[in-house]
Formats: structure tokens, C-alpha cells, sequence
């Protein structure tokens, strides 16, 4: 049974940085796409970043491309999504995701991926 727990949120600064952790069970991370998207009140969701479960590249949507981070510790089985630079308009629940997919399509598909976690809310003000 595939098991996500995402942890880091919090309230932050604009300009702040932020760094999410997705502890996964039930399958390795280096071996599966594993991905990033959010949800703000009221929007869909967003598909932020994957990193691929082939080779270990990584993809990231527009909006954050340059500011995030995604990485992955095989050992601790576990994803990562460093924030840098972070906007109000960042504020969100985020969540991990995978797929039971090797190789990332576009960020944006990691919205719809089947395995989310529970999400951690990211807040962004002065």
C-alpha cells in the first residue's frame, strides 16, 4: 500500500525559503516518478515539479522554475521540495504524488497523478 506523509509547511515571508519533505512507503522513490503539485482555496490544482523514477531528472512548471527544488534521498525513501524566493501568491496545500509511472510527463500531469498525501499548507505573508 503506497503511503504518502508530507511535512515542512508553514508560514513564511515573502522572499522565504521552505523546505517540504514526502516520507514514501509501499514503493521506492528512485524507481517511481514522484511529484509535487498545490492547491490553492478555491483554484484547481497545479502541477509543480516530477522527478523522474529513469534517471532522475527533473521538471518544473513555469511558475516555479528557478525558485523550487525537487530532490529525493533514496535511503530515508524520501522526496524533497526545497522553496526559495516565495511569493504570497505561492500559498497553498501541497502535496506529494506519484503514479506508479518510471518516467515524468509534463509537471502539470502530476496533478492528476492516483497517490497523494494527506498535503502540508504552505502560507505566504508579511
Amino acid at each position: 500500500q503506497v503511503q504518502l506523509v508530507e511535512s515542512g509547511g508553514g508560514l513564511v515571508q515573502p522572499g522565504g525559503s521552505l523546505k517540504l519533505s514526502c516520507a514514501a512507503s509501499g514503493l521506492p522513490v528512485n524507481y517511481y516518478a514522484m511529484g509535487w503539485f498545490r492547491q490553492a482555496p478555491g483554484k484547481a490544482r497545479e502541477g509543480l515539479s516530477c522527478i523522474s523514477g529513469v534517471d532522475g531528472s527533473t521538471y518544473y512548471t513555469s511558475s516555479v522554475k528557478g525558485r523550487f527544488t525537487i530532490s529525493r534521498d533514496d535511503d530515508k525513501n524520501t522526496v524533497y521540495l526545497q522553496m526559495q524566493d516565495l511569493k504570497p501568491e505561492d500559498t497553498a496545500v501541497y502535496y506529494c504524488t506519484t503514479d506508479h509511472l518510471r518516467g515524468c510527463g509534463v509537471p502539470s500531469d502530476t496533478a492528476s497523478y492516483d497517490y497523494k498525501g494527506q498535503g502540508t499548507q504552505v502560507t505566504v505573508t508579511s
